[in-house]
């Protein structure tokens, strides 16, 4: 068997998971490093340490060098023919930062191929400690940012993003105002998603040019570091030295950045001729397990809930995030990130349990009767008033309200909007509302994003894919094909949790066996055998129906801003 081989590596907070393919996409290997479980010498939780005086979260850096001694060893053990291994990706956490120390190049240049990663490399970094997607501690960072170009809606037109407390942008000027003198020491900053592909390396990697968007530093319109914002985060030091710091960032997300280092051909066997290729930021990889097609739509139905979609449209806005596409010039990647997800609708499931004084084998089993029993939008006919509502068990950021409950009813014929439980039959009501609450924030917040499939069909996606818990409910399915449309249909998606490691791998592929000029979305989507990963669960686009929820779109965005504006004048 000389048949070439593919590694895509996913470094996610809890674990490190190395997943091998060959060139037809088929998965031949797969291990992984539980931080908690398997690591030695790290007093770790879920692994990350918290100082919750300062809000801060973060993550060993040598941990994670342990982690990928330990993931290669444990595919030598299983038989894998390292030689045959072709190209190496990774994804990685995305916003996370590594500090490299001023002799980190030489260290990373002179591996010895008999000792461990993580006893060579304890030198090599300024700060041992990786900011985690859960740290908060840069509000005041965070207010700068948003400020810098004005508002949130400028940063945001300009970075896709506005400030998050977790973007790396922020992170860096906190840091440079904690850690001065270590920050002066720090010859290069890495994304998660680099750092590992400088140890495969041998010296540090570039950014990926969709891991860089999250930030809050580049200027996606551009193309390039945006003056001011790099300004605002260098602080007290100079922008050049943040700049030779963060480096240049290649367009091509399947440039080759180099073989192999000699360390991983002597321990472990891997041919020369492997080539690195860029690693990428743990969501954009996601959409390349698919993969999406532009206007495709990814939800991810699990204790929050998260839209993906790959657009060649840009229309940034505060609420949303826009990465430029890992692999595919003149897309971007559209994101939504939502707190309320499956604990809301599980909070409606239990309340019908409950009113029925019944718990079925199936716990869902009355939700789902219950929810497609109820006419869309509980009108009775068709000029009964229209029942929305928000429902947030967690403090949601999209929109940013916190914790509650309100009912309306919408008149779309005459725009009026009410807030009342009159006429709401609760909690059965709520099934259905629930769903129809996540589905039209989500096509509220995407339109604009989608074109239209032709035959004078109204902008939608393509296909809808549902991944996740909440994916296998098809009431759930249903509902959202009526509301999101999805002309081919709606389907579940079924990659188990492999999709960042799936999708580093298959960029691997791509970014070795293309042709010139050959796009990701042709190689990979030749090769992509969705009869082993997805099924038809529910009809998508219904002519009619779809435009009378358009009408409810009109609505819910009313009801949110005027929620919005009560939660104001209760603050004032």
């Amino acid at each position: 068997m000389s048949s070439p081989l593919y590694i895509g590596f996913d470094l996610s907070t809890q674990q490190l998971k190395g997943l091998v393919v060959n060139s037809e996409l088929k998965v031949e290997y797969v291990a992984k490093f539980d931080f908690d479980a398997d690591s030695h010498g790290f007093p770790i939780k879920k692994g990350v340490l918290n100082n919750e005086a300062e809000h801060e979260v973060f993550a060993p850096v040598a941990l994670w060098l342990q982690a990928l001694d330990s993931v290669l060893e444990n595919l030598r053990k299983q038989g894998l023919d390292f030689s045959r291994v072709k190209g190496i990706s990774a994804a990685g956490q995305q916003h996370g930062s590594v500090y490299w120390g001023p002799n980190a190049e030489q260290l990373l240049r002179n591996l010895d191929a008999g000792k461990s990663l993580e006893t060579q490399l304890e030198g090599a970094f300024s700060h041992p400690y990786s900011p985690n997607w859960q740290d908060s501690s840069t509000q005041q960072e965070c207010n700068e940012f948003d400020a810098a170009l004005g508002d949130p809606e400028h940063l945001a037109q300009a970075s896709g993003s506005k400030a998050h407390h977790r973007f790396t942008g922020p992170q860096i000027l906190r840091f440079t105002r904690k850690h001065p003198d270590v920050y002066q020491k720090t010859s290069r900053i890495s994304l998660v998603s680099s750092f590992l592909a400088s140890l495969f390396l041998g010296h540090i990697a570039p950014f990926d040019i969709s891991d860089v968007c999250g930030m809050n530093l580049w200027n996606i319109k551009k193309g390039a570091y945006d003056d001011q914002l790099i300004e605002l985060c260098s602080g007290v030091f100079g922008v050049e030295e943040l700049k030779r710091k963060l480096g240049e960032v290649p367009e091509d997300g399947g440039l080759h950045l180099g073989p192999v280092h000699a360390y991983f051909v002597e321990r472990f066997g891997f041919s020369t001729d492997c080539t690195v290729i860029p690693a990428t930021g743990d969501n954009p990889a996601t959409i390349l397990a698919l993969p999406l097609r532009p206007s495709d739509a990814m939800v991810s139905l699990g204790t929050s809930t998260t839209f993906l979609m790959s657009t060649p449209s840009y229309k940034p806005d505060p609420a949303t995030h826009f990465f430029n596409h890992p692999t595919t010039p003149g897309l971007y990647m559209f994101m939504l990130c939502y707190k309320n997800g499956g604990l809301a609708r599980e909070h409606v499931r239990d309340a019908i349990n409950d009113a029925l004084k019944d718990t079925p084998a199936q716990p869902w089993a009355n939700f789902d009767k219950v929810a497609l029993q109820t006419p869309a939008l509980g009108q009775q006919n068709a000029s009964s008033p229209m029942k929305l509502g928000l429902f947030f068990p967690r403090h949601e950021i999209v929109p940013n309200i916190r914790k509650g409950q309100w009912r309306f009813t919408y008149d779309p014929s005459t725009g009026a909007l009410k807030e009342t439980t009159d006429g709401w039959n609760n909690p059965q009501d709520e099934a259905r509302a629930i769903v129809e609450s996540q589905m039209i924030s989500l096509r509220l917040r995407s339109r604009g994003l989608t074109q239209s499939p032709g035959d004078g069909l109204p902008s939608q996606p393509r296909r809808v894919y549902l991944v996740g818990g909440g994916s296998k409910n098809k009431a759930i399915a249903k509902i959202a094909g009526e509301i999101l449309g999805g002309v081919e249909g709606v389907y579940q998606l079924d990659i188990g949790d492999n999709a960042c490691a799936l999708g580093a791998a298959y960029k691997a592929v791509w970014g070795i066996e293309r042709q010139p000029g050959q796009t990701f979305e042709s190689l990979i989507g030749e090769r992509w055998k969705e009869e082993e990963f997805i099924e038809k669960i529910a009809d998508g686009y219904q002519k009619g129906v779809y435009e009378h929820y358009g009408k409810a779109v009109e609505g819910f965005e009313k009801m949110e801003q005027q929620v919005l504006q009560q939660e104001a004048d209760m603050i004032a």
